[in-house]
């Protein structure tokens, strides 16, 4: 494959009026054309941006295979400063490829550049930087006991890879949750088969051609496009030659990954999906508060596993708080991803706009007033075929509503009053999932006390999507299963062992 980025080859055969790049997978160090393609689609506008190679089981065996042979090789063997100096490379290999990525990632899912710049790519480098400073850095536990005759005994844990890991990661934020596996997987000696979401190919076939420019060993790092069933997901999971398979994205394809997985007591690490809830307390800063929940609803679309899509506001300033939130709504601006002070770009596809939009219809449907939004932006002009759709605020739901207990995933969000600090909680816990939640108080004790009743892997008080990548991310119930970040990614990409001396 030749070096030029699929994004700028996109661009100059656009500019050109040639036909769209296309993009391969990248098979034990070297790129790999399939004879089944697919459309990658730009959500803007519906414009054909690349054709992406399909991986027929045949690559993907080939993929695993690669990955197993190189799994057995020198970089298994390698020690952690010298994986942590690949690790680096990698990460300068992105920055220097900055704009590049940013390309891809706007032109898979129409994203702002903004956003794209700031967020995506930025923690797509950290990722990397951080597990290789962890690594770097990283101790282990030691313990010094007496055996029953008296004599003393040192017990020590070791990680050694577990082998060969698949990585299946989402469209919602394509290089940041791919990056955010692959990193510690290779971090600790292990080689990875990755997939990408077909709706978002681009970013991860430029992280494949700069982790070949980084020189890690052929098969350390391998990439297959395709979809989910008879496809290469289904491929890769059910494939009884690799050693783990962390994965994000729905509920239902988690829990069909996790059955094919028991049948090898695999190692998984899942981070599903999400229906998360914001408490407003009245005593909360006002403005603070509305900004965080029109962040926390709306931030790209709606299109965050840890987006608020349940919002209940103490009863004393709901109508107050109602009537703030759809006025920030209703200037949210949605335009061109490289538009001057677009908040919003589409939804990544025109299947998942009709997802959305069904469920607002349900809305309407179960009783629901709809305090603004609630359909599809007219444009006069390109963007008209694209993905878009209102961010929409609505009201009046019961809790039993399918609306107010399935994920939508969109831009949206319903607020509903509550009396007592015990309703809030218990309603926020009334949820078949359990991965993030926020609270907005000045009290401090109330915000401890009811941060760790919520039933979720996470919560934040007065902020929303603030991360330290040290610490344990994941969900509970339908959320996830498992804990990644820091050491707990060490843990989970390691085969924990413990050596016992008698001295």
């Amino acid at each position: 494959m030749a070096a030029t980025s699929p994004s700028a080859t996109r661009a100059a055969s656009a500019a050109a009026g040639q036909s769209v790049p296309l993009l391969r997978c990248f098979v034990d160090g070297a790129w790999v054309e399939t004879g089944r393609r697919f459309d990658n689609v730009n959500p803007v506008d519906g414009r054909v941006v690349s054709r992406v190679c399909e991986a027929d089981r045949q690559t993907v065996d080939a993929a695993i295979q690669a990955a197993r042979r190189a799994s057995r090789g020198i970089w298994a063997r390698q020690g952690a400063v010298e994986r942590a100096a690949a690790l680096r490379r990698i990460a300068d290999g992105i920055e220097g490829r900055f704009d590049d990525f940013v390309a891809a990632e706007v032109g898979d899912t129409g994203r702002p550049v903004h956003q794209a710049r700031s967020l995506d790519v930025a923690r797509g480098i950290a990722n990397f930087r951080s597990f290789a400073d962890l690594i770097a850095t990283a101790g282990s536990e030691m313990f010094e006991g007496t055996a029953a005759d008296g004599a003393k005994v040192l017990n020590y844990v070791t990680r050694k890879p577990l082998g060969v890991v698949g990585v299946i990661s989402p469209w919602n934020l394509p290089l940041l949750l791919l990056t955010w596996k692959v990193a510690p997987a290779l971090a600790m000696g292990n080689c990875v088969v990755a997939k990408p979401s077909e709706e978002t190919p681009s970013s991860a076939t430029l992280l494949a051609e700069v982790i070949e420019a980084a020189g890690l060993p052929p098969g350390v790092f391998n990439l297959v496009h395709g979809f989910g069933p008879d496809s290469a997901g289904q491929f890769l999971s059910t494939s009884p030659h690799i050693d783990a398979i962390t994965f994000t994205g729905e509920s239902r394809t988690g829990s069909t990954i996790m059955k094919a997985a028991a049948e090898g007591v695999k190692e998984v690490s899942f981070e599903l999906g999400g229906k998360n809830a914001a408490v407003v307390f009245a005593d909360a800063d006002f403005d603070a508060a509305v900004a965080g929940v029109l962040r926390s609803s709306f931030t790209n679309s709606g299109q965050v596993c840890l987006c608020s899509e349940r919002v209940y506001v103490e009863r004393p300033i709901f109508e107050r708080f109602v009537a703030a939130l759809a006025a920030g709504c209703e200037k949210l601006r949605l335009d061109y991803p490289d538009a001057p002070g677009v908040d919003m770009g589409p939804l990544v596809s025109h299947t998942h706009r009709d997802k959305v939009l069904s469920y607002y219809a349900l809305a309407r449907e179960e009783g629901a007033t709809v305090v603004c939004g609630g359909g599809v932006p007219s444009f006069g002009d390109e963007r008209d075929q694209g993905a878009y759709v209102q961010p929409t605020i609505f009201t009046g739901l019961p809790d039993s509503a399918r609306c107010m207990r399935e994920e939508i995933f969109g831009p949206v969000c319903h607020v509903s009053p509550f009396d007592s600090e015990e309703e809030a909680v218990a309603r926020v816990n009334d949820s078949a999932y359990g991965l993030a939640g926020c609270v907005w108080t000045t009290n401090l004790s109330r915000a401890h006390r009811v941060a760790a009743q919520f039933e979720t892997g996470i919560v934040w008080v007065n902020t929303w999507f603030t991360r330290d990548l040290r610490t344990p991310f994941g969900g509970a119930k339908l959320s996830g299963l498992g804990r990644e970040g820091g050491r707990y990614s060490l843990d989970f990409y390691s085969e924990i062992s413990n050596i016992c001396i008698k001295i």
